[in-house]
């Protein structure tokens, strides 16, 4: 029963959190998502302005009359500091990158600031590490987070905290914003003996050639995730564009990696096994095919078909 009161609570504070602050990929903080009270030694400021007040008329002491005046005014100012130094704060995010189950994925934010600095802010998840750091104004501050991941497929944290509790820790000021951040996280690679190599092709004449790293073909267009390292530069210092270069290789070498051949208890030990083969064969130089039922990568090699192939793992069986 309180199991199904506390989800149903954490369900109705999710929508008002997606009503107040919808989820965006760039978002800058006004009042209506920026929230504040006073921190632990706030309370405790209270307390003491309440304790000195007292005295201050039991004995008709203006000296502390004057005091608990002074604080007072001084932890009201706090208040507007500490939710000026939040309010106005520009989020957007950036970047992610793709992990192995069990890893920390990346996650990388811009933060600006247009009309004052930002100073002392925290940023983290739940149960995550924090990370502090301080925004100049016309400046734009990169900041990288990091989140464990413990399943394959596409990954999507909570609501991240944003807090300050500049200048004076008396109060504490927060938002919790969702910039649609997502990344795709691999199977956890399994250490498993490779299966014997199969031929790619079959019947005479000339031999069937894949990408490969041996024989050099040609130059074709640039394409993100080509490998720096076969980028053709005099090309590109000559003017003439950005165009990475071309290797074939014999297909009779490949091999063809498929799930039936993958030990395991279950599906995710399996595919963590085709997993740890890929990053070996990759490696190796070994060019290599992926053969699921119902999604076939043709064999080749080079960083495009490795996450080509390991993104299918990720999403193998996942529901659409």
């Amino acid at each position: 029963m309180n199991g199904w009161l506390d989800g149903l609570g954490r369900g109705l504070l999710r929508q008002w959190l997606k009503n107040r602050i919808p989820p965006a990929r760039r978002l800058r903080l006004r009042h209506r998502s920026v929230f504040i009270l006073p921190s632990r030694a706030g309370f405790g400021v209270l307390l003491l302005l309440a304790i000195m007040l007292i005295g201050a008329i039991n004995y008709q002491n203006s000296l502390v009359y004057a005091l608990v005046f002074l604080l007072g005014s001084l932890f009201w100012v706090s208040l507007h500091h500490t939710y000026r130094n939040l309010a106005g704060l520009e989020l957007r995010a950036t970047g992610s990158r793709s992990v192995f189950a069990g890893e920390a994925a990346p996650f990388t934010l811009t933060l600006s600031a247009r009309s004052h600095d930002h100073q002392s802010l925290k940023l983290c998840w739940p149960g995550q590490q924090a990370q502090r750091v301080d925004v100049t104004r016309g400046q734009d501050t990169v900041v990288t987070l990091y989140h464990t991941t413990e399943r394959r497929g596409w990954f999507r944290p909570d609501r991240l905290r944003v807090e300050t509790r500049f200048p004076l820790g008396w109060f504490v000021a927060w938002s919790l914003i969702d910039l649609k951040l997502q990344t795709l996280v691999y199977p956890q690679p399994i250490d498993a003996p490779l299966p014997r190599a199969g031929r790619g092709g079959e019947g005479e004449g000339e031999e069937p050639q894949g990408e490969g790293v041996e024989d050099f073909q040609g130059l074709r267009s640039y394409q993100p995730g080509d490998s720096r390292r076969r980028l053709d530069w005099r090309a590109w210092s000559r003017g003439q564009g950005l165009h990475s270069k071309v290797f074939a290789e014999p297909l009779h070498n490949s091999l063809w990696l498929r799930l039936e051949a993958a030990p395991g208890a279950d599906l995710d030990q399996r595919l963590g096994c085709l997993a740890r083969w890929i990053l070996r064969l990759e490696k190796d130089g070994q060019p290599y095919g992926l053969d699921l039922p119902g999604r076939r990568h043709e064999p080749g090699i080079g960083e495009v078909h490795r996450d080509a192939c390991l993104q299918t793992l990720a999403l193998y069986g996942a529901a659409p």
